[in-house]
């Protein structure tokens, strides 16, 4: 058997029986949905204009993961592959495009596309909630339906050598066999709460922080404000009255109308502290310490550098690992010794650690010079070389 038979086999899982998927899942992260019942599908398109498009929260937190990601150092490669991963898809960066849709969406899709000679020319990183999963008769993803609008394209899953035409990178997701679980899903509520906090914040702020009052009519008969002349009242007061731009404007009054101030208790009044609970429950949900986006309470890093040096443990080495491991399997059949992966010598955030292994490892004297090189994650030497 070849070696190209060999990847070719190891890539397909060899030619065991497969056992069934399921396919009668219905995945919320599919562009069709449902609606049905009473509560409504997650609808990822809202929710990515809720999140990344009306809160600063979620957006920065995107940004600081999807551009840690995308700037991320690379060990030297092959200088072919390293062009194509490091390219640009659709004008943005390939790796910080697909940070923010595994990060976001769950799931990431790339068309590699190909020259006339087979050898793959461009990497494109295909919008996930265009693009749906069909299944062949055991439940095993056999293509790849792309829809926009009422245009149509399906991709093979393998091309005629049996390489994938689209890479699928996905998070774990407990219960579906095909798609994988974003993290927006799980913050969705919390930016909902954000949201809706810092919209009561601007109509308290535009009705000077207190409601309006009431505006009682008593003239001591008993007698009480026909419907017109109650819906004249309120739209005279409404006009003259209402927003910031008419706070502490004198109140002209008629006879038998009194002005009652209302005002909020302190403990009405105070969302600042519940917005700034979502706020932590949201980046807690995108993987940022609240440290790195201003918020207060919860910092329990002693400074901003262990705050960064969290994230790049807990957040993008994780996720930066994933792609690259996608990408280097999907390319295998054309660069069959492919390793990508970040290099953590040149990761500003990480230089205290490596500084510690490297004293460490260097002080080892029952290593070998092999052992040690393997340890830091430097390549073998070449033979001839000086020790």
């Amino acid at each position: 058997m070849s070696i190209l038979e060999n990847l070719r086999s190891a890539f397909k899982g060899g030619a065991g029986s497969r056992v069934p998927l399921a396919r009668g899942y219905a995945s919320p992260w599919q562009w069709a949905h449902e609606t049905g019942g009473a509560t409504p599908p997650y609808d990822y398109r809202h929710a990515i204009r809720r999140a990344y498009l009306d809160n600063p929260v979620a957006q920065r937190a995107a940004r600081i993961v999807a551009e840690g990601v995308g700037s991320a150092p690379l060990v030297e490669t092959d200088t072919r592959a390293l062009a194509l991963v490091q390219a640009t898809s659709a004008g943005q960066s390939l790796l910080e495009t697909l940070a923010a849709q595994l990060l976001l969406h769950g799931n990431a899709f790339v068309q590699v596309s190909r020259d006339a000679a087979g050898h793959p020319v461009e990497l494109f990183a295909l919008r996930p909630e265009r693009v749906s999963i069909v299944p062949d008769e055991n439940g095993w993803p056999s293509a790849f339906r792309y829809k926009v609008g009422d245009r149509e394209l399906v991709l093979g899953a393998e091309d005629a050598d049996g390489w994938p035409q689209v890479i699928h990178l996905k998070h774990f997701h407990p219960a579906d066999d095909h798609y994988g679980a974003g993290a927006l899903s799980a913050a969705d509520q919390a930016v909902a709460i954000h949201n809706a906090a810092a919209r009561w914040n601007r109509a308290l702020l535009e009705n000077a922080a207190r409601p309006s009052g009431a505006l009682v009519y008593d003239t001591g008969d008993g007698a009480t404000l026909t419907p017109d002349q109650f819906e004249r009242l309120k739209a005279e007061l409404s006009q003259a009255y209402a927003g910031s731009g008419n706070a502490g404007r004198p109140m002209l009054l008629e006879g038998g109308l009194s002005w009652q101030a209302m005002s909020l208790s302190p403990a009405d009044m105070d969302f600042a502290e519940l917005k700034a609970a979502a706020a932590r429950d949201i980046a807690l949900a995108l993987g940022v310490p609240p440290m790195l986006l201003g918020l207060p309470g919860d910092n329990t890093y002693s400074n901003y550098r262990e705050a960064n040096r969290a994230l790049w443990r807990l957040t993008l080495l994780p996720m930066a690992g994933k792609i690259l491991g996608g990408l280097a399997e999907g390319l295998a059949g054309h660069f069959p010794d492919l390793d990508l992966r970040v290099d953590l010598d040149h990761v500003p955030a990480l230089a205290e650690d490596r500084e510690k292994l490297w004293a460490q490892v260097s002080g080892a004297d029952f290593l070998s010079p092999a052992e040690k090189r393997a340890m830091l994650g430097l390549a073998p030497q070449a033979e001839g070389d000086a020790e």
